[in-house]
């Protein structure tokens, strides 16, 4: 051990150290090649980061109903307007996205679907279930229900 407490670095470390490339998968674009994984984990950060921003503009919603009157009246409006309806329409796929997702991160909490095809398979699934289903849930939403 060295005087600071850090152990001296081993052979691999020091390989690493010596080459110049980065070492971190977060550094897409020139260094690396995008790939699904990087893509979906990604994804489901920013889908989680607007699933809580979407619980605010629930709960505002929610004050505006309790509130009753123009208050209801703006909330409506700003909903039923154009921009509105493309936000919601973002936090609805946000809440599908994110549930399939986890759904497959449970998958792999009890062990399953680990092999590289598999990951890439269940990535593609549940990329294209997201936007299936969310364009399902706008479909009979707009029509009336179902």
């Amino acid at each position: 051990m060295s005087q600071r407490g850090k152990l001296p670095p081993s052979e691999e470390n020091r390989a690493a150290m010596s080459n110049k490339r980065p070492i971190s998968p977060f550094m897409l674009g020139s260094h690396y090649r995008f790939q699904i994984t990087s893509v979906m984990s990604f994804l489901h950060r920013m889908t989680g980061i607007a699933l809580w921003v979407g619980a605010l503009g629930l709960a505002w919603w929610l004050l505006a109903v309790a509130a009753g009157g123009d208050a209801y009246a703006h909330a409506a409006a700003c909903l039923a307007s154009p921009f509105g309806k493309f936000v919601l329409f973002g936090f609805s796929f946000s809440l599908v996205y994110h549930l399939l997702n986890g759904i497959r991160h449970l998958l792999w909490d009890i062990g399953l679907g680990f092999d590289i095809p598999e990951v890439y398979r269940s990535g593609y699934t549940v990329a294209i279930l997201s936007v299936v289903f969310t364009v399902l849930i706008w479909f009979f939403a707009l029509r009336g229900g179902a």
